[in-house]
């Protein structure tokens, strides 16, 4: 047997049945594995079990798992947990949720590397740069769409990215751009949709008298804004706020929600069940 080899992390979903848990921690076991997370969840509604388990222990396991996927009829995947998930961000003119993302990643509070920013405006150039990261000015109109996505794609190839995230990039990405990067794009936006559409939702909002204001962050697919959503977080709001106090606070929770959504993503903790995911929160 070889030697420990670091932290490992193991993601499965398969049909329900008894003896999962047992046939994994079984495997890992005899392998000489330290399980030091695991988590798991049934739905009953899809007769799906799914499960996260993290452990030190030997790489080298995918003949075993592959052997048990066959068994047990599994989608699985295995991560090293030294190898951080790298990360292109797209981003307009508003800088909230990039400036978080830029510092959170400094702090070492996300676990990733954040290889590059690209934007269809060259606004938030110094803000990038300020942090050592590359910066891509994009323009893109209806007619230079497909042109631009290319490049789009270009820089994901060129950086290696695993993930893209929209950082209030307020385009909407094609079909095709979408179909060649499924589970690897998320987004974020305020929680309105569909009551307040286009511009200054919050002041919709607020003209409506809403109650309760929100993000969503969920991964992007060809159906605009309805993909499986990751995180929420939503804030209570009252008579006595303003409209430019909603969109402060919207603009908190969106930054609060995105961060959720990439960490989780990043640390293996999100799996899809058909259109919706589980999350395995720490």
């Amino acid at each position: 047997m070889r030697p420990m080899s670091g932290e490992h992390v193991l993601t499965l979903s398969c049909p329900d049945r008894p003896g999962v848990v047992a046939a994994v921690s079984g495997l890992l076991a005899a392998r000489g594995c330290n399980i030091t997370e695991s988590q798991q969840f049934g739905d009953p509604a899809s007769q799906r079990f799914f499960m996260r388990v993290q452990f030190a222990g030997d790489q080298a396991l995918d003949s075993e798992f592959a052997a048990l996927a066959s068994e047990f009829g599994m989608e699985f995947q295995l991560f090293d947990r030294a190898v951080k998930p790298r990360v292109l961000v797209l981003v307009s003119k508003f800088d909230h949720c990039l400036n978080d993302l830029l510092y959170r990643t400094r702090a070492g509070l996300l676990d990733i590397e954040l290889v590059a920013v690209a934007s269809n405006h060259p606004d938030l150039r110094p803000l990038t740069q300020s942090y050592g990261i590359d910066y891509h000015h994009l323009p893109v109109t209806a007619e230079t769409r497909e042109r631009q996505e290319a490049e789009v794609l270009t820089l994901v190839d060129h950086y290696r990215a695993d993930l893209v995230v929209l950082a209030r990039y307020m385009q909407i990405l094609s079909e095709d751009l979408c179909a060649k990067l499924p589970g690897r794009i998320i987004n974020i936006h305020h929680s309105f949709l569909p009551s307040f559409k286009g511009a200054k939702p919050y002041h919709q909002a607020h003209a409506r008298g809403v109650k309760l204001i929100g993000a969503t962050a969920h991964y992007v697919t060809p159906d605009l804004d309805e993909g499986p959503i990751i995180e929420q977080e939503v804030a209570r709001v009252n008579h006595t706020h303003t409209a430019d106090d909603l969109v402060a606070i919207g603009r908190d929770l969106e930054c609060q929600a995105l961060a959720r959504a990439v960490r989780w993503h990043s640390e293996h903790r999100v799996l899809l069940d058909g259109h919706k995911t589980v999350v395995f929160p720490r």
